[in-house]
């Protein structure tokens, strides 16, 4: 069998080399030529532990590259759509990246080839856009949708040992069922056969409970500390004690910060809401989510701004991407929080993250001063805030126990 990916970043690297790991022969493209280059030279373009040794092992064996989509799609017989789905002006899915991805490729398939959507589209879209596109194009094959939970830090440890795989098609599309059943047995993984509409809902309801689950505890952190008198640490870590969440992962969504981040989270949740609101309903505790959030960032900003003497003092933020093991800067906390400084009068704002630095200087641009180390930060900075939890920031409080701290994280101290 051969597999066609389209796009090449977390999730489609990922799973090109998944499948390549798994016997599959592969071929992989993406329009990003500087990230294909430094895929063909061996190199995984971001951070994602696991990933570099299995390029290594299947470069040229198993897994390949295409230098255009027609190329990587022929005499394929599946083709995943890996690529994104950012939130549009009015905050639905922009689905212009897919469908051009799927125009790229749909000229030269083979007809009995499946289409399998991996992009995040909300409930709906393949049914009433996606197939709809396709047919005028001229092809009647089988069309699937197959969400991902991956997630990033753990992208290759997830799609290997998933916990569920979904797949959704149409019941009596045999053709795809039989090709996804052989690709995703070797996983040992519950394979769940839905429709479409619901493969594409279960992957927002996965990402919308996530995002409540983090903006449950902010409001929580915020009563509490109207309330006065409550360690809010020592809440959260005996709340984790109870016996149905124990040793569950789910803890590190239910626990405070200043907002979630990243690529998934902000855009599919904002992007349910408003298809919720094309049907005709209005998502009330959705929207409080969303609204709670974005509300996060500026109050970790006053917060810090209110430990300052004056706005001439210098400010330190440790942490730049928007979790941890990971330089991904995409709607990241730390860029909310700058912003708001820098809009309010505060010009000396200096800056360190252990390998997300540059990637945020070039994603933001921001009138900062960015350091080499940590200890540069604290050594310079009269208020410090911890807005990412590397190891590394760990304990650093109590090496300049003379300095201001802002923990965003309520970490410090754990």
């Amino acid at each position: 069998m051969k597999i066609t990916i389209i796009g090449l970043g977390f999730v489609g690297l990922t799973t090109a080399l998944g499948f390549a790991d798994k016997n599959f022969d592969v071929v992989g493209y993406d329009i990003d030529t500087d990230r294909t280059a430094k895929i063909n030279n061996g190199l995984v373009p971001f951070l994602e532990p696991g990933l570099d040794s299995v390029l290594e092992c299947t470069l040229g064996v198993k897994f390949k590259t295409a230098v255009n989509a027609a190329e990587a799609a022929k005499d394929a017989d599946c083709i995943f759509f890996c690529v994104g789905t950012p939130c549009g002006i009015d905050g639905k899915a922009d689905l212009k990246h897919l469908l051009a991805a799927i125009d790229s490729v749909i000229a030269t398939v083979r007809p009995e080839c499946v289409f399998v959507i991996k992009s995040t589209i909300p409930p709906g879209t393949t049914a009433n856009t996606v197939i709809p596109h396709i047919r005028t194009k001229g092809f009647n094959g089988s069309v699937a949708v197959n969400p991902e939970f991956l997630r990033e830090g753990y992208c290759w440890k997830d799609f290997m040992n998933p916990d569920r795989i979904v797949c959704g098609c149409a019941e009596r599309d045999t053709n795809a069922i039989a090709l996804l059943t052989e690709l995703y047995t070797p996983f040992n993984a519950p394979i769940h056969f839905v429709s479409s509409n619901t493969a594409e809902f279960i992957k927002y309801l996965s990402n919308s409970l996530l995002a409540s689950l983090i903006s449950f505890s902010n409001e929580m952190a915020l009563i509490a500390e109207a309330t006065g008198g409550i360690s809010i640490v020592k809440a959260f870590k005996i709340l984790h004690q109870d016996k149905r969440l124990d040793g569950s992962g789910i803890n590190n969504y239910i626990y405070p910060g200043c907002g979630y981040g990243g690529y998934c989270l902000p855009k599919d949740t904002v992007a349910l809401s408003a298809n919720a609101k094309a049907k005709g309903f209005e998502p009330r505790i959705l929207n409080g989510v969303i609204s709670l959030n974005n509300e996060m960032s500026y109050l970790a900003a006053v917060k810090i701004a209110d430990m300052t003497k004056s706005k001439d003092e210098k400010i330190g933020i440790l942490g730049l991407s928007f979790k941890p093991d990971s330089d991904d800067v995409r709607d990241s906390p730390a860029a909310k929080i700058i912003d708001c400084l820098l809009r309010n009068g505060y010009r000396n704002i200096y800056a360190y993250d252990p390998i997300a630095t540059d990637v945020f200087r070039t994603a933001y641009g921001l009138d900062i001063t960015y350091c080499g180390s940590k200890e540069d930060v604290c050594d310079t900075c009269d208020t410090v805030a911890v807005v990412t939890t590397w190891q590394e920031f760990q304990g650093i409080h109590l090496k300049y126990p003379q300095k201001k701290w802002c923990d965003c994280r309520y970490w410090l101290e754990g």
